[in-house]
């Protein structure tokens, strides 16, 4: 079993000492000014603090923090995020997960291409960060990643950041 959250920190280090699961945390951006544009939580919790107690979870050996990041063309998806991400989860046991955003036409958000997604995937692999792009699904019935109707397309993040 998996548990995704968004980075509620407190809460962090009693879910793995108190349920053998997995954890997957929504990252979505490399700079604190970013994350706290898709991600309202960080007002709360800074992305330092975050991965900091990423850091102090006892992971399993056997086991890794998944970060899932959701890709947004001209937001996140630069090489120069690239190198932030590998810098930021130094000393995490962790993989990576790039999610494609989905476009919706209600939103002025775009998709990366598929090739600067496959770019930014090989800088991590390279660098030793465990990386997967994750399989588009649901964009026929506008239920992927990035398909909520009319909300606010940044604050929307939080809530589509797991797929």
């Amino acid at each position: 079993m998996t548990v995704s959250t968004v980075g509620l920190v407190p809460a962090l280090q009693r879910i793995v000492a108190e349920i053998p699961v997995s954890l997957a945390v929504s990252l979505n951006a490399t700079t604190e000014a970013q994350r706290r544009e898709v991600m309202p939580i960080t007002r709360k919790y800074s992305m330092e603090e975050l991965l900091d107690a990423c850091r102090a979870l006892p992971i399993p050996h056997h086991r890794r923090i998944t970060f899932e990041y959701v890709m947004m063309a001209g937001f996140n998806d630069s090489m120069d995020d690239a190198a932030r991400l590998v810098k930021l989860l130094r000393g995490i046991r962790s993989k990576v997960n790039l999610i494609p955003y989905n476009e919706n036409p209600d939103r002025d958000i775009r998709r990366p291409s598929d090739e600067q997604v496959k770019a930014f995937q090989r800088h991590l692999v390279l660098r030793g960060v465990q990386s997967s792009v994750r399989t588009t699904r649901g964009i026929d019935i506008s239920a992927a990643c990035g398909q909520l109707g009319k909300t606010n397309p940044l604050a929307a993040m939080a809530a589509v950041a797991g797929g």
